[in-house]
């Protein structure tokens, strides 16, 4: 027993070692999701408003479900991440998610600043009894839509997904490898007739994974499925901007990307959402179940609400922040450069003509037929995204491959100067309109 006590004492002690975080705040987001510069400037106002200092341990992934079970299986302390509007779902369906705490005391409530757009959409999140927002916090937003060559594709086949059938692109074709933002879009797409008639309206069809809608989008792939070069998770832009394909279903952040990429060398990208619908995603800010700082995670999330750092986080990433209201529509607008849209649906009544970048904020009228994605029918709509995928990699498919693979090595030494480059461009275009 005197063996043992030791022992015992020595594990308590690594147990209370190991709870006392009250200094310690665990990130954990999507990789080059954010101005990386404000990790440290957190931790400085942080200490100013609370009395209390903090470290940020931040760490980064890349699919979803990766940071969804370390949290759900391994139990992991994170105490902020950063997951996508479905996985939101998911995690409030598994009772996952602690409730945020908007009582930040005399430090101003910077959430509050978040877009009633992205809130009525969060309104939408399938939540199992609770509201998503009042568990999350919207961060980043965009769009499904084509990144296309003009050189090629003339404008007004852009106006519908059927360009991607269009047997004079076979081969020029790329589709991101989102089964969920694929059928999403094209559902909205195949039912166009029925929305517009009132026999169906797109919130409720956003939900719709019977067999019968399955089917539908199943087919539609399909019919074109021969044509496609690639199935892509994240080189289709740089495949874009290198001529190598002529269009490409993908993120309005990856299109933004592309057509600045693409304007440096002297190309010219565009980006179209297909007026006949599309779909809306959201990646938003919560605080899991097993969480161990939850004070200065709830001041962490404030603090990404702040204008100025929203800006500071879109000029990085190429996205688009939650974040509304006068100051960042002042930041973002250039009548020199863009022409007038309606962006009232996010900036409010007074925005019903701005100057302002359409890939990133889209018109109204076009964003009304977009969609939101849900975690419903996971289970079957990755059966229908195998079968539609199978073996049938085209001989387009590895000379695409081995293109990508040529160009990998340069890519990964050029990332981390383009990122800085971009963040400078941005900050200083935005200085010299200010």
């Amino acid at each position: 027993m005197k063996k043992l006590f030791p022992l015992v004492v020595m594990v308590l002690a690594m147990i209370g070692c190991s709870e006392d975080r009250s200094h310690i705040l665990k990130v954990y987001n999507w990789a080059d999701y954010i101005d990386e510069d404000l990790i440290g400037e957190f931790e400085t106002w942080y200490e100013e408003e609370t009395g209390e200092s903090v470290e940020i341990i931040y760490q980064t992934f890349d699919i979803n479900e990766t940071m969804l079970s370390k949290i759900e299986l391994g139990h992991e302390d994170y105490d902020v991440v950063c997951p996508s509007d479905y996985i939101i779902e998911r995690m409030l369906a598994n009772d996952l998610l602690l409730p945020l705490d908007r009582d930040f005391g005399t430090t101003p409530d910077y959430i509050s600043n978040i877009a009633p757009y992205i809130a009525e959409k969060f309104d939408q999140i399938e939540g199992h009894g609770k509201n998503a927002n009042d568990y999350s916090v919207g961060y980043m937003w965009g769009t499904v839509g084509l990144i296309y060559n003009p050189k090629y594709i003339p404008d007004e086949e852009t106006t519908s997904w059927d360009v991607l059938k269009n047997p004079d692109y076979a081969g020029k074709v790329l589709m991101k490898d989102a089964f969920r933002d694929v059928y999403t879009s094209l559902l909205i797409t195949l039912n166009k007739e029925a929305i517009d008639a009132g026999e169906k309206d797109i919130r409720t069809l956003t939900f719709d994974t019977s067999d019968e809608s399955i089917r539908l989008v199943e087919d539609y792939l399909n019919s074109f499925k021969e044509s496609v070069a690639g199935w892509e998770a994240d080189f289709g832009k740089e495949q874009m901007t290198k001529e190598l394909a002529w269009v490409n279903m993908s993120w309005s952040g990856d299109a933004q990307w592309a057509i600045d990429e693409a304007a440096e060398i002297g190309m010219e990208l565009r980006y179209a959402i297909p007026e006949t619908g599309s779909s809306v995603w959201f990646d938003g800010w919560v605080i899991p179940k097993y969480a161990k700082n939850i004070k200065a995670a709830r001041y962490f999330i404030n603090f990404m609400c702040k204008p100025e750092n929203a800006l500071r986080n879109m000029d990085m990433t190429g996205y688009v922040s939650a974040v509304g209201g006068r100051e960042i529509l002042e930041s973002i607008s250039d009548p020199e450069e863009y022409e007038a849209i309606d962006a009232s649906y996010f900036f409010g009544e007074e925005a019903d003509s701005v100057f302002i970048n359409p890939v990133m904020y889209p018109e109204k009228a076009i964003i009304e037929r977009c969609g939101m994605m849900h975690d419903a029918g996971t289970e079957e709509l990755l059966k229908m995204w195998s079968r539609v995928k199978g073996d049938s990699a085209s001989a387009w498919t590895y000379i695409l491959i081995c293109l990508v693979l040529g160009g990998l090595i340069t890519a990964v030494i050029l990332k981390y100067t383009k990122k800085r480059y971009r963040k400078k461009k941005y900050a200083k275009k935005r200085r010299s309109r200010a």
